[in-house]
């Protein structure tokens, strides 16, 4: 019998519709990562933009993605209504395209997907949020639950998501040979923070480690590589401590390789995380990681193997860990050398594309039963 059903599924993965939900704000990480899943994973992919700016949906559009945005719920029902007769699957990709993908799933009968890139519980707001998409992941309407990070299914499985709905599929990239990182040795030695200027991704906590430590190491300049609401906050800290020449904020950066270049360390500070875009181009770009050990980055990094871990929000257990970097370049080798070994054999975007094109082969197939 699994012969017989291995050759409509294999015909029907190109031909597979599946619709993307997401709200966003600008091209961030789970943004790198749909983008990719659609030129990557077989399937007629059409992304939803329930809110975006222009620039994002031109980006799309220019990879060749069939994109739109969708101005609310009534218009994406109607649009789900006129392409009901082909039975597209649905993959949602944050709060809102959860509601809106969950509702128009139940009224119209059409396969869910949820994708679950991690959840960021600060707020009394981001707890209800939270809250209520654990909640609907546990409806029948939901026949899937792909988590990014084992530690995101971990908290699905808390919250009562059946284990049959779960399946985890860490986030992957392209294969690369563009990108050079920088060699030999140079005067200064520069650390990073790439992300947004929120107090999710820890940037205060970016700068209660490297202050000190550009204090203590002339040779040290950091770069905060984002926007977000925390800007001028972070701007007066940096000011106050005099380093307004050494700790830079150059705003938003739509290209990410020139830095690549130019960066000694990536700093991940976050408070929470899924695995995270930036964390699999550094490791690709042969730049050192120094993280919190927060969400899935500790499946992905192992300390002093392919990266360097410190305890969460522990800012003064992150500088000893940069200062560690800073003073043996041997050190920072072998983590490049490990690190590229590591995205390479297991965050490789064309495997991962595979699963996930049999996940959705399988929820649309169930689906129709």
């Amino acid at each position: 019998m699994g012969a017989q059903l291995s050759t409509p599924l294999d015909t029907a993965r190109d031909d597979l519709p599946i619709i993307h939900l997401l709200s966003s704000g600008g091209f961030y990480g789970a943004e790198r990562m749909l983008l990719d899943h659609c030129l990557a994973t077989p399937g007629q992919h059409q992304v939803l933009f329930l809110d975006a700016p222009p620039e994002l949906i031109a980006r799309f559009q220019e990879a060749g993605v069939d994109c739109r945005g969708c101005a609310g719920l009534g218009q994406l029902l109607g649009h789900l209504r006129q392409r009901r007769d082909q039975r597209p699957l649905i993959n949602t990709h944050n709060f809102k395209g959860l509601v809106f993908g969950w509702v128009g799933a139940t009224l119209l009968r059409l396969p869910l997907v949820i994708t679950q890139h991690g959840f960021t519980p600060r707020s009394r707001k981001q707890k209800f949020y939270t809250w209520l998409s654990l909640q609907l992941c546990r409806t029948a309407s939901v026949d899937r639950v792909v988590c990014v990070a084992e530690s995101i299914a971990t908290l699905c499985r808390q919250a009562s998501v059946r284990a049959e709905k779960l399946q985890v599929i860490p986030n992957g990239l392209p294969a690369s040979t563009d990108v050079q990182p920088h060699t030999g040795e140079r005067q200064r030695w520069l650390a990073g923070y790439v992300g947004r200027l929120s107090s999710e991704k820890g940037p205060d906590l970016f700068l209660d480690a490297l202050i000190p430590l550009c204090q203590q190491y002339p040779q040290l300049d950091a770069v905060m590589l984002g926007d977000g609401p925390e800007r001028e906050a972070l701007l007066a800290r940096i000011n106050e401590a005099g380093l307004g020449q050494r700790i830079t904020l150059p705003g938003y950066q739509t290209e990410m390789r020139p830095w690549w270049r130019q960066l000694d360390a990536l700093v991940i500070s976050s408070r929470t995380e899924g695995t995270p875009m930036i964390l699999l181009e550094a490791m690709q770009a042969g730049v050192p990681v120094v993280a919190f050990g927060v969400g899935g980055i500790p499946d992905v990094l192992q300390d002093r193997h392919n990266g360097l871990l410190a305890t969460p929000a522990d800012s003064a257990a992150l500088a000893r860990q940069i200062g560690a970097l800073l003073r043996d370049p041997a050190l920072a080798g072998e983590l490049i050398d490990n690190a590229k070994r590591t995205q390479k054999d297991r965050y490789d975007l064309k495997a991962l594309a595979e699963r996930w094109s049999q996940l959705y082969i399988r929820t649309a197939r169930e689906a129709r039963a």
